[in-house]
């Protein structure tokens, strides 16, 4: 498979990852489960790339994913100029160990 269902159906899998897309670009890291943040790592490494051509179609696309327009101005104004010059690899994935409530593997994912 392409991506992983995460058991959840279309519509709330798609509003998951704009969240936590969202999140992670405002606060530059958070703490979620593993299979989220390997998801949420490729669309965000996209989106980065997108950013970096800086025209109006691809601040379009971005808009479309992304829930604020702070989050987009940032990622066009800073995150993009920060990442010129690097071809890819903008995030990292560390892990944190075991949630203590399920025992779902917990990481951080960051921007570099």
């Amino acid at each position: 498979m392409a991506y992983a269902k995460l058991g959840r159906p279309r519509d709330a899998r798609r509003a998951l990852f704009r969240s936590l897309i969202t999140a992670l670009f405002r606060h530059e890291a958070i703490v979620t489960t593993e299979a989220k943040a390997r998801e949420v790592d490729r669309l965000a490494e996209k989106l980065i790339t997108k950013a970096k051509a800086g025209d109006l179609h691809a601040r379009r696309q971005a808009a479309a994913v992304l829930l604020d327009e702070d989050v987009l101005k940032k990622l066009f104004d800073t995150l993009a100029p920060r990442y010129a010059e690097r071809p890819g690899g903008y995030t990292r994935i560390l892990r944190l160990g075991p949630r203590r409530g399920d025992g779902a593997p917990l990481v951080r994912l960051e921007l570099v």
